[in-house]
Order: structure tokens, then C-alpha cells, then sequence
């Protein structure tokens, strides 16, 4: 088969890499595991030997998606000595520029005793770490998830000025966080 994987190749990892590509092209609904079985090259129950269905293809994509977007976060906070505003530029920018792995990570139960340990808690450390408390990580979370969500459904009005209300919101968390 064209693009078929080799014998001694990392089998899954090629798997979830024919699967984001497919994510990020088409959306959710392509991602089939026929589809899959034939962006990679296999018979559709050749998957089956690496995944044991849809549901743990898209875990380990939600995995993938979470270890870079918190490699992401640390990175952000690690500059200039740590900068919300950075961090929450980035998370945005992030969810914009992958709005279907974004919608995958984050518009339905997380099933944490599928992920790779520590892979949450790598993520939040950097913002837990600059803003103090779990409590601000997760007020500051909420704040720049809602407003992407909002962004990503089309649910501004068309004359908004989405960057003007970022910097707010960003400027209003930021002083009462005292970062």
C-alpha cells in the first residue's frame, strides 16, 4: 500500500501523527479509523494491534496536545522572567492555529487515567508556579479558555475588537493576580 509504514517503525507514533494530520485538516468527523488505516498505509484492523478503538487514538492525541502546549506554557513563562500576558497570547494563539486539537483537549471529559503521568501537571506547573496559587492557575485558565471558546464559535459580535478585549482581560487578571 502507497505510504505504508515499515516493519521496524514506531507503529503508533505514526499512527497518531496520520491522525493529527487528519484532525487538523478536516476536522473531527473525518477522523475514522478506515481513514486512518489508510493515511498510514495499513488494513483498518492492523490499527487495532496499536489501539483498541477511535476513543484511545483520540486519548493519545489529546496527550500529544497537552505535552506541547504545556512544553508551550513553560516556554512563555520562562521569558522575561514570567509574563501572564505572554502566556495567555500564546494559549490563544495556540487554540487558534489548531482549533480541532484545541476543541479535542478541551470540550469534553478529560480521562486522566488514560493520559502519561505527570503530562497535566507539567502543563499547569509554569502558571501555578507565576501566579501563585492552583486557585489563580485555574481563574486564569477559565479566563483565556472562555474567551478562545467564544472566539472559535463565532460568538462576538463582528465589529468586536478581540484583541482590545484580550489585552483587558489580561491587563484585569494580571493586577489582581499581582503578576
Amino acid at each position: 500500500m502507497p505510504g505504508a509504514i515499515s516493519a521496524g517503525a514506531d507503529r503508533p507514533r505514526q499512527i497518531v501523527a496520520a491522525a493529527l494530520r487528519i484532525l487538523e485538516r478536516e476536522g473531527p468527523e473525518a477522523l475514522t479509523m478506515r481513514r486512518l488505516a489508510t493515511a498510514v498505509g495499513i488494513r483498518a484492523p492492523s490499527l487495532y494491534k496499536h489501539f483498541a478503538d477511535k476513543a484511545e487514538v483520540e486519548q493519545a492525541l489529546i496527550a500529544e496536545g497537552l505535552a506541547e502546549l504545556g512544553g508551550l506554557v513553560g516556554s512563555w513563562s520562562g521569558e522575561r522572567g514570567g509574563d501572564f500576558g505572554r502566556i495567555a497570547r500564546g494559549y490563544r494563539r495556540f487554540a487558534l492555529e489548531r482549533p480541532h486539537l484545541y476543541r479535542l483537549m478541551t470540550e469534553r471529559p478529560l480521562d486522566r487515567e488514560r493520559l502519561p503521568a505527570g503530562v497535566e501537571e507539567r502543563g499547569v506547573a509554569p502558571l501555578v508556579a507565576l501566579l501563585g496559587t492552583r486557585d489563580r492557575a485555574r481563574a486564569a485558565w477559565a479566563f483565556a479558555h472562555g474567551m478562545v471558546q467564544l472566539e472559535l464559535a463565532g460568538r462576538f459580535p463582528p465589529d468586536a475588537d478581540l484583541d482590545a478585549a484580550w489585552e483587558v482581560g489580561i491587563g484585569a487578571f494580571a493586577a489582581t493576580a499581582g503578576v
